[in-house]
């Protein structure tokens, strides 16, 4: 190979790229049996870096060496080594491509339109992992808060954190949505949030809501001896969020939410390094299901609620639980992003996992057994429509971590605490029994 210009090709042996120029992504693929896969994959990699289908003279050597993706790893799965099966149509692989991020650097729009692309129009091809190397992750802030400024502000050391998202979900003026706020802040609840379907609607302005319902805050602080937020809805296109989320620091909010991939990625990253915005930000995973649902297309759950709004800033992750509403949500994928969003990732702090979905005081114990103190358990209907409403609601959730925390069977702790009674005894009679009652 001594006349190959071997640096310029977009195929190279995983020990023989230099790892802190290069991210990896890893896709899984699905081709036709005679399909040259080696082919295919290098074709891909030039077309999401340095060049097209077709070559084009300003695609020299030099601009190659520097620029060109290269596929550094393909494996087959099941790995056949004398031959394919007669009766097999689809060779499925796992192809890494390693792109150079000086093609995009710590821009998530343009990393993303670099490793998704125009791949995602190519059929069976879905993005399952990246892995970042040190130099990349430097260049991104992450949470200002994570898990530990969440818990400092709070004042909550040793337990899981409790939320409540208001409901009904939209259609009501700022004065009711404070008092449900207040009643399930006053029974227990660390935060309330809005639901990701109420923002700065006509009938119920963010102006208007941040002002109402930072009074409950206020006041449920005094009467409960505890610290309280409420991450307020922003969500609204480039660049009105970002009027909005400094409107409603002005007005005394102490958190703001933001549906991030309806929004955006990069603009929840341009929320958490705008200085001016020193309160933690809620990321809603709404929309995310689109991207990652399909086996084979799009884009691993892992990376679009776990890496990627960690990177950018989120201090807290909504995304949903396979316990409640969502049980075709596998676990194992569940526990996957929770990891991503806790585990060790150089100098960016870690996101507190907010499972959500259907949640009932009966899965508290779940939850905590899967990530310990650090999560937030997200609640909606179970302390709205609790049989003896929503302060008793939140308070019966509230029950039910202690009991959790004392390895108390809830049941058991259920006999001197009526407000987890009532709860356990509703959700028994079926999911819709406290709202139909």
């Amino acid at each position: 190979m001594d006349d190959v210009d071997v640096e310029s090709l977009p195929i190279a042996l995983p020990e023989g790229i230099d790892p802190e120029r290069y991210i990896i992504a890893t896709y899984y693929t699905a081709l036709p049996r005679n399909w040259e896969v080696d082919k295919v994959s290098m074709l891909i990699a030039i077309e999401q870096s340095t060049g097209t289908w077709t070559k084009v003279p300003g695609e020299t050597p030099e601009l190659r060496r520097r620029h060109v993706a290269k596929v550094i790893r393909i494996n087959e799965v099941p790995d056949y080594e004398y031959e394919v099966p007669e009766e097999i149509n689809l060779r499925r692989y796992l192809i890494s491509i390693a792109f150079p991020y000086e093609n995009f650097m710590n821009e998530i729009s343009m990393m993303l339109s670099t490793i998704v692309g125009n791949i995602s129009l190519a059929g069976r091809v879905k993005l399952i992992d990246v892995s970042f190397p040190k130099s990349f992750i430097k260049l991104f802030k992450g949470p200002k808060f994570g898990v530990p400024g969440i818990r400092y502000n709070l004042k909550v050391t040793d337990r899981p954190i409790l939320n409540n998202m208001i409901k009904p979900c939209t259609g009501f003026p700022p004065d009711i949505g404070a008092r449900l706020a207040y009643e399930a802040l006053v029974g227990g609840v660390d935060f309330v949030k809005d639901d990701e379907l109420l923002a700065d609607a006509p009938f119920n302005k963010v102006e208007d809501r941040i002002v109402k319902y930072m009074e409950v805050v206020d006041k449920a602080e005094e009467e409960t001896g505890e610290k309280k937020m409420y991450t307020i809805n922003i969500t609204a296109d480039p660049p009105r969020i970002f009027e909005l989320a400094d409107r409603v620091i002005e007005l005394g909010a102490n958190a703001l939410m933001v549906n991030y991939l309806t929004a955006g990625i990069g603009t929840l990253k341009g929320l958490a390094e705008d200085p001016s915005i020193n309160v933690p930000i809620l990321a809603h995973m709404d929309f995310a299901g689109a991207i990652y649902e399909d086996p084979e297309t799009g884009v691993s759950s892992e990376i679009i609620m776990g890496k990627l709004p960690r990177l950018a800033g989120a201090d807290i992750m909504v995304y949903p639980a396979p316990y409640g509403k969502q049980p075709f949500y596998i676990k194992d994928k569940y526990l996957k992003v929770g990891r991503t969003l806790l585990f060790p990732m150089q100098h960016i702090l870690p996101t507190l996992p907010m499972p959500a979905g259907g949640i009932t005081q009966l899965m508290v114990p779940k939850l905590v057994k899967d990530f310990g103190i650090h999560v937030a358990i997200g609640v909606g209907g179970a302390i709205h429509a609790h049989p003896m409403g929503p302060r008793a609601g939140a308070k019966s959730f509230r029950q039910a971590i202690e009991a959790t925390m004392k390895k108390i069977p809830l049941e058991e702790y259920a006999e001197d605490h009526p407000e987890l009674k009532a709860a356990i005894e509703a959700w028994k009679k079926g999911p819709l029994a406290t709202m139909l009652d």
